[in-house]
């Protein structure tokens, strides 16, 4: 095993710990499944910020190819994975609901598997590991490399669990100055926004309910670099 979805999230939203938190989020998963001989890194990119340059989730994940816990081939290398040629992106990747596993080889619900009006409160949610949770923190664009600095995109560098004013968690999923938000994506490729498996649209803010409005619970994805 090469990649995973995590399972389980850290729990306080947007607020990873920063790179370091979410790189030891993953190491610590795939240790709980005897996979801990590898080098595991989040995916996930941040953004620049004074005297920090940007990171791009692209950069720091090795260079595959990638396999879920049943030995698929997600992708060949950082090119497939991202489509960037013309060809790569025709084809695409193979990355979807069926391959798209978590480290203990489950599938992650998505739109329809168990629905629910709950599905969106944060209080039924975190008792209920089967309900929509398909949302995935990327804070990155589609090529994988990080958003310019102006507006959030990645939770402020996943460091925070803020939301914006009221008034701004309604509307389009979309980043505006000053609001809080995370850039997600989706394993099975089946959501708002264009169904990106890693930039489809924004989210309602950066605390775990507002996460959850959405269908997240803060999961993303873990590649091994070795």
């Amino acid at each position: 095993m090469t990649f995973f979805v995590t399972s389980e999230s850290i729990g306080d939203g947007g607020n990873l710990g920063g790179l370091a938190g979410a790189d030891a989020h993953c190491q610590g998963l795939a240790t709980n499944v005897g996979a801990d001989d590898r080098t595991w890194r989040a995916y996930l990119s941040t953004q620049a910020r004074p005297g920090q340059p940007a990171v791009n989730a692209r950069d720091r994940i090795g260079a595959g190819p990638w396999h879920n816990v049943n030995g698929v081939m997600i992708a060949r290398d950082v090119a497939h994975l991202h489509g960037d040629t013309i060809e790569q992106a025709r084809l695409g990747n193979n990355l979807h609901k069926r391959s798209g596993l978590t480290e203990k080889g489950q599938i992650v619900p998505g739109l329809n598997d168990y629905p629910d009006p709950r599905d969106t409160d944060w209080a039924y949610v975190r008792t209920t590991p089967y309900t929509n949770r398909h949302e995935v923190l990327t804070g990155s664009q589609p090529d994988g490399t990080a958003y310019p600095p102006d507006m959030d995109y990645t939770c402020d560098n996943w460091t925070s669990n803020a939301d914006p004013p009221p008034e701004q968690m309604q509307g389009p999923l979309v980043a505006r100055p000053g609001k809080p938000n995370a850039q997600i994506g989706f394993p099975d490729r089946n959501g708002g926004g264009n169904g990106s498996w890693n930039s489809s649209h924004g989210t309602r803010g950066c605390s775990q309910a507002a996460l959850a409005r959405t269908h997240g619970v803060g999961m993303f994805y873990c590649f091994a670099i070795d």
